[in-house]
């Protein structure tokens, strides 16, 4: 099988399209024919040695692949069937979705929801779980459309682009932070009412601001996720996901104590398989057609390591698909 396959030497990562035969696949109860994988930051970072993701080599990176099940010992799951995986440390320490196949533990595995195929499973893929996980967030701690605007960080990301997509279906006015005037007019196709620079949400500023933002779903951190617990409403409730800006929060516990702010953490890796089918499920009804036209581009497998360093130098907006068959 042809897979991309992470070595390294003297302390450096080197990536490589290999051809691999199957019987090197990790131990597992269910092996996957992959069709479609998508490419993530965390894959970015695995890829190119920027980021200490990888935790055992040789490594197949892709910590999200879809296709059909090729052999299976677990009786939840039979040949042919659908399924999608995503997350549980997939592409960081077990084998993952940038290979024609994968080995894996049925636990990790979900069903294909009806009314989805395997190609748009994987353009909403990891980034679009966990941005519906966010949304739901913030639904839960009561964030209405009629509660005030709701911000996005990082929205010409893979996640941000997506939350923007639910938000507006959902009929919330959103305001989308992104560092790059070039994908303005993109997230205005995505719903976007407002757009602000990130700069303009990236300097030190005073523990308490003007309240703006009945909610947030923030995938920088640092500094302009202290900025937006800052500047969000009483009772407003922020989802974060992200560290890409700094996993360090210079802030004050202010918002917290005097607006009743929620800071909730969402993670995606390891979330119960039950939060997952929810969260698919809801996606299928809410994301519109023109989602899966306008946020993707797709590669072959082949150009999945030059496509990782793109994805780390800011050049590459929404959801990147990989074809892998």
């Amino acid at each position: 099988m042809q897979a991309v396959v992470l070595e390294q030497h003297n302390g450096q990562t080197h990536a490589a399209l290999q051809s691999v035969d199957p019987a090197r696949l990790p131990p597992g109860n269910v092996t996957v024919d992959i069709d479609w994988s998508g490419l993530n930051y965390k894959d970015a970072l695995a890829i190119t040695g920027r980021g200490k993701i990888v935790r055992a080599f040789p490594m197949v990176p892709g910590i999200d692949f879809a296709g059909r099940v090729h052999h299976s010992e677990d009786p939840r799951f039979h040949v042919g069937q659908a399924v999608i995986l995503t997350g549980w440390g997939v592409g960081e320490m077990h084998w993952g979705g940038m290979a024609e196949q994968a080995r894996v533990t049925g636990d990790w595995l979900v069903p294909l929801p009806e009314g989805l195929d395997a190609r748009r499973a994987m353009i909403i893929g990891t980034a679009g779980l966990t941005a519906m996980l966010c949304v739901m967030a913030l639904q839960e701690g009561g964030v209405t459309p009629e509660a005030g605007p709701v911000l996005v960080s990082g929205a010409s990301g893979g996640v941000g682009s997506t939350a923007v997509a639910l938000l507006h279906a959902l009929g919330y006015a959103v305001t989308a932070v992104s560092g790059r005037p070039q994908t303005y007019d993109y997230l205005r196709q995505l719903g976007a009412s407002e757009i602000l620079s990130r700069a303009e949400l990236s300097a030190p500023g005073r523990p308490l601001e003007k309240q703006r933002w009945a909610g947030a779903v923030d995938t920088v951190g640092g500094q302009l996720l202290a900025n937006v617990l800052a500047q969000s409403r009483y009772g407003g409730v922020v989802a974060t996901c992200g560290l890409a800006g700094g996993a360090d929060l210079p802030g004050s516990v202010m918002p917290f104590i005097l607006r009743n702010v929620r800071l909730q953490g969402i993670d995606s890796v390891r979330a119960p398989a039950a939060r997952r089918l929810s969260a698919w499920r809801q996606i299928i009804k809410i994301l519109p057609h023109s989602f899966y036209k306008n946020v993707s581009s797709e590669i072959p497998l082949s150009d999945v390591i030059l496509a990782a360093s793109q994805l780390l130098a800011n050049e590459i907006q929404g959801r990147t698909l990989v074809k892998v068959r």
